[in-house]
This record gives structure tokens, C-alpha cells and sequence, in this order.
């Protein structure tokens, strides 16, 4: 990619640092849709052991570039995003991606099909990892960021999206019984009337 048009590209791509997601990090502030991006593609290198016959580099790339669309409407919560927010950013997002340079745009539009379709491999674990790594991010903020609804959600959300692999199932058990821990903590403080 000429140094130019590399230039404009992590100008969009940058917009993510500043894209805030719903979700508090450990620290207490709100974590960027990069962070997201940034900790999903370190789950599928971590979780590359367990699908020897995925093509890591191609579920990597899913991963790094699913929420660009975000740069242009930023994060809208998958509890609020309507089908016409969904619409509105594919289509900026398709925008985007046909003036990138050719090799880029027909392997990024091709990508985004492999993903939105969901029938490959790769395309499946990207999802799963997508949810789980909010919900394990969910988990590590203080709990007083959750809003009521997120109660249910750490017990739900994404259990679809894990129901093709034994790995990705046991990892989800996992994240729900942190969500039942943490849960029960603030409970137990809230009888006993600590904040």
C-alpha cells in the first residue's frame, strides 16, 4: 500500500482509540472499540492451540477488522443497536472498504461476507470471541458500571455463538461462573451494607 493511502487508512482506523464501547475497563474507564479490537485478536492467538485446522491468520485479520464500521458510527450496544444502525454502518463501512487498494478491498469485502454469514470456522470463532471477550470484560469492571439488564446478559449472551465447539462451551462456563461470583460479592456487600 503506497504510504499515502496507508496514511488515510490508520486515520480511520484511529477514530477507534477515541470509539468508546459501553463497557468500563479495571481501571474505571470506558474501554475504546481498539481495546475491544486489540483483545479479541490476542484471544485467537491464545485459543489457536485448540482449531489446529483454522487458518489463524485469516481468523486474526477478522477479528482486527470487525468493528471498523464503528469509525464512522461509533459503538452503539448490541442491547440498542437497531437494523437500520447495523444498515447505516455497513453501508459507510462498504464505502470505506472499496477505496482501499484492491488487494485490501477484495480481501476485507471478503472477509466481511465470510463473517456476516458465519459458516466457516474462522468466521464462527471470531464471533464466539467477540462475545466472550465483552463479557469477560464485563466481568472485570466494577460491577456498579453494569446496568440492570447486563445481569441476565452475563448469564446468556453469546451461549449460541459457542454451541459448535467443546473449548469455546468450557470457556463460556467459565466466564458465567466469574459473572455468578462477582454477582454474589455484591450481594453479600450489599447485606451487609458496604458499598
Amino acid at each position: 500500500m503506497e504510504p499515502v493511502r496507508l496514511m488515510e487508512a490508520l486515520a480511520v482506523a484511529e477514530k477507534l482509540k477515541d470509539a468508546t464501547r459501553h463497557c468500563y475497563t479495571s481501571g474505571g474507564r470506558r474501554e475504546s472499540v481498539a481495546e475491544h479490537s486489540w483483545r479479541i485478536t490476542l484471544m485467537a492467538y491464545f485459543v489457536s492451540d485448540e482449531f489446529p485446522e483454522a487458518d489463524i491468520e485469516k481468523l486474526m485479520k477478522m477479528c482486527l477488522i470487525h468493528d471498523l464500521g464503528e469509525a464512522f458510527t461509533g459503538d452503539i450496544p448490541t442491547f440498542e443497536k437497531t437494523e437500520s444502525d447495523e444498515e447505516k454502518e455497513a453501508q459507510r463501512l462498504k464505502e470505506w472498504v472499496r477505496q482501499l487498494p484492491k488487494p485490501f478491498a477484495e480481501e476485507m469485502q471478503a472477509l466481511y461476507q465470510e463473517m456476516e454469514e458465519r459458516q466457516t470456522l474462522e468466521a464462527r470463532i471470531y464471533k464466539a470471541l467477540d462475545n466472550l471477550e465483552a463479557l469477560i470484560q464485563h466481568n472485570e469492571s466494577d460491577i456498579s458500571t453494569w446496568i440492570p439488564l447486563e445481569y441476565d446478559l452475563q448469564m446468556t449472551y453469546g451461549n449460541d455463538k459457542v454451541q459448535f465447539s467443546e473449548y469455546l462451551t468450557k470457556l463460556r462456563n467459565e466466564v458465567r461462573n466469574d459473572s455468578r461470583k462477582k454477582i454474589a460479592e455484591c450481594r453479600a456487600k450489599s447485606e451487609r451494607g458496604e458499598s
